[in-house]
C-alpha cells in the first residue's frame, strides 16, 4: 500500500547496541509502504488479538483485516536482523475517514460531541507488541512505537490523536471498575467532549479500594495529557473495555511534546 500522497515521508529511525540485547538487535521504525509490509502487520495482530487474546474475528487466513485497513497508515516496528515485524500501530487520517465514511470509534460509540474536530482527529489503533518484545531486553518497541507516532504527528501538523485504549476483561469488572473510578475522577475530559458508549460494560461493581491496574498505552496517552472522554465501551469481538482517549496535541507539556514530537514543541 502506497503512502497517501499528502504525508511527508517519515524518516525511518534505527536503534541498536547495548540498549537493547546481547545479539544487538537492530530495530528502526517507518510506515508501513509496501503491501509486504502491511500485511506482516496484520499478521503481527492476528497473533496477538487471535492467537493469544482469543478475539472472535471473520478472517481465517492468519491475518486480522477490516475495512479501516486500505485507509489506514500502519506504522511498523521492525526487526532488521531478522526482517521482522515486531510491534504496530495504525493511524486513520481524517481525509481517510472522510472517503470512508466512517471512524473506528463509531462502530463503539456515539460521537456527535466531536463532530467539530473531526478535520483534524487523526485516529489510532490497533496497536500491539510481538511477546517476545514486550519487556527486558526488547522493551524499547513501545518507546519506538511512540516516536514514530510523534513523527507522523509533527510532520502532518496534527492537532488531536483519539483512539480506543483497551482494557481486557479476563480478570473480571472488579479491577475495571477501579480504573474506572480512577479515570472518571482525574482523567475525564471537559463536558463538551464526551461521548456515549453504544455497548456499555455489563454488571460493574462498586471499586473495592485497590490500585487500579493501567495498560502500558492509557498511561503513556494521560501522562502526555489526554482526556478520557466517558464511560467504556465493550467490544464484544475482543472482549475488551475500549475508553475512548483524545490527546489535544497543544495540550501536552513543553517536555512531553519535545520528546513525542521529535524536539517540536509546536506545530
Amino acid at each position: 500500500m502506497q503512502l497517501s500522497s499528502t504525508h511527508t515521508a517519515l524518516r525511518v529511525d534505527r536503534f541498536s547496541g547495548s540498549d537493547l540485547s546481547p545479539q544487538r538487535s537492530q530495530l528502526s521504525v517507518k510506515l508501513a509502504d509496501t503491501r509486504a509490509l502491511v500485511e506482516a502487520a496484520q499478521r503481527l495482530r492476528y497473533r496477538v488479538f487471535v492467537d493469544e487474546l482469543g478475539a472472535s474475528i471473520d478472517r481465517h487466513d492468519g491475518r486480522d483485516v477490516d475495512q479501516f485497513d486500505a485507509l489506514c497508515d500502519h506504522l511498523v516496528v521492525i526487526d532488521e536482523q531478522r526482517d521482522k515485524v515486531v510491534g504496530t500501530y495504525r493511524i486513520l487520517p481524517p481525509w481517510g475517514a472522510r472517503k470512508l465514511g466512517q471512524r473506528y470509534c463509531e462502530t463503539e460509540f456515539r460521537i456527535d460531541a466531536l463532530r467539530p474536530l473531526l478535520n483534524d482527529l487523526f485516529e489510532a489503533g490497533r496497536a500491539c507488541i510481538h511477546p517476545a518484545y514486550r519487556s527486558g531486553q526488547h522493551g524499547a518497541v513501545l518507546s519506538h512505537l511512540w516516536s514514530g507516532l510523534g513523527r507522523y504527528a509533527s510532520q502532518n501538523n496534527v492537532k488531536y490523536l483519539g483512539g480506543c485504549a483497551s482494557v481486557p476483561l479476563d480478570a473480571g469488572t472488579s479491577d475495571l471498575s477501579a480504573l474506572r473510578a480512577e479515570l472518571m475522577t482525574r482523567h475525564l475530559a471537559p463536558i463538551e467532549y464526551r461521548i456515549e458508549p453504544i455497548r456499555g460494560i455489563p454488571d460493574l461493581v462498586s471499586p473495592d479500594g485497590g490500585k487500579p491496574s493501567m495498560p502500558a498505552l492509557l498511561r503513556a496517552y494521560l501522562r502526555m495529557g489526554a482526556w478520557v472522554c466517558g464511560e467504556p465501551a465493550w467490544d464484544t469481538q475482543f472482549d475488551v473495555a475500549d475508553f475512548f482517549v483524545l490527546l489535544p496535541v497543544q495540550r501536552m507539556a513543553p517536555r512531553y511534546a519535545k520528546h513525542f514530537l521529535g524536539g517540536a514543541t509546536t506545530l
